[in-house]
């Protein structure tokens, strides 16, 4: 029987919340009485290897990594791109987490980019300094998997 999945062995791809991984099988699995399809995930920011249902990935909003045409844009956006300063901060952690879970590249490059730029400005609260080494982590372990990417384009997200 021949399956066309979202995805194949090899992939890389982006997992909301968690970053970058590569796709490292696809298992089927028993659980509770029945038979489903898994991704077998290598996450490359963290040792852990994650297994998700073949047919969750939508709902999970996995995307595959972006590509070096459209990190050009990513690099526009975050270099030029207006920040929201009027936010308090509670507003602020809300409106990024929403934006982070959202999985879009743009979206946490978003994120990390009025972060940095706020860091600038004032020191950041305990939780907005976690959320932005973790939004930096994740959209740092896509970047790291993009093919041709240099690392002076890299440095541009620290």
């Amino acid at each position: 029987m021949e399956v066309d999945y979202l995805f194949q062995i090899g992939d890389n791809i982006v997992y909301p919340t968690h970053g970058a991984g590569i796709i490292k099988a696809i298992e089927d699995k028993e659980v509770l009485g029945k038979i489903q399809q898994y991704y077998v995930i290598n996450m490359s920011s963290s040792a852990m290897e994650i297994m998700i249902p073949t047919d969750k990935v939508m709902k999970l909003n996995i995307r595959p990594i972006t590509d070096l045409v459209a990190l050009t844009n990513l690099i526009q956006i975050f270099q030029f791109g207006e920040s929201d300063n009027t936010l308090v901060w509670k507003q602020r952690y809300k409106l990024n987490t929403e934006k982070i879970n959202t999985g879009k590249i743009q979206e946490g490059a978003e994120v990390v980019r009025d972060l940095l730029r706020l860091k600038q400005e004032k020191a950041l609260n305990e939780s907005e300094r976690k959320m932005l080494g973790q939004a930096q982590g994740f959209l740092l372990s896509e970047l790291a998997l993009v093919e041709g990417i240099t690392e002076q384009q890299m440095a541009i997200f620290c």
